[in-house]
C-alpha cells in the first residue's frame, strides 16, 4: 500500500513454514505412491500458495513424480531400471566391489544416484500443483521390506 507521497508503508510479508516426516513402508523393489499423504500434509498446513519440498533420507531409494493412471507405466519403469542396473551378481556387474549388504545394495545406490532424492512441487490453491495423471512416488530399489522416511517441508 502506498500513500503516493513516498511515506507509505507496505504490510509485512507473512511467512509460514511447516515440516513433517512421512514413513513409507515398502515390500521390495517398486514404486509406492504416497500422493494422498502429501495432499493431507499440505491441506493441514493451511498454506494456499507456496513451495513443497520432499526429501528422502536414504541412499538406496528415490523419489519421482510419475503417471498414476495406468499401472503398466510403473511396471515398465521398474523393468527398465532392473535391466539398466542389474543385481551385482549378474555377469555384467562383476566389477562391483561394495557387496557386503547383498547383491541388490550397490545397484540400489546406483539407481538412486540416477534418479532424484528430492522434489520441489508448487502449492496452488492449497494443493500440490500436480497434473491430472501425476502422482508422487517413493521408488524402492532394495529387495527387502523397509520403512523409508521422507521429510516434507512447505513454505509460503
Amino acid at each position: 500500500m502506498s500513500t503516493g507521497s513516498g511515506g507509505g508503508r507496505r504490510p509485512p510479508l507473512l511467512s509460514t513454514r511447516m515440516q513433517t516426516t512421512l514413513a513409507i513402508r515398502t515390500t521390495g523393489p517398486g514404486l509406492y505412491e504416497f500422493t494422498n499423504d502429501v495432499v493431507r500434509f499440505v491441506r493441514e498446513s493451511g498454506v494456499r500458495e507456496g513451495l513443497l519440498t520432499l526429501f528422502v533420507q536414504h541412499t538406496s531409494c528415490s523419489l519421482c513424480v510419475q503417471e498414476n493412471a495406468d499401472p503398466d507405466v510403473r511396471r515398465d519403469l521398474e523393468e527398465f531400471f532392473r535391466r539398466l542396473v542389474p543385481s551385482s551378481d549378474a555377469p555384467s556387474m562383476r566389477w562391483i566391489t561394495h557387496t557386503t549388504e547383498g547383491p541388490d545394495d550397490m545397484p540400489a545406490h546406483i539407481k538412486a544416484a540416477l534418479t532424484a532424492v528430492s522434489l520441489s512441487i508448487p502449492v496452488t490453491a492449497g494443493r500440490p500443483a500436480l497434473g491430472q495423471w501425476q502422482g508422487i512416488y517413493l521408488f524402492e530399489h532394495r529387495n527387502d521390506a523397509h520403512t523409508r522416511r521422507v521429510v516434507a517441508h512447505i513454505s509460503a
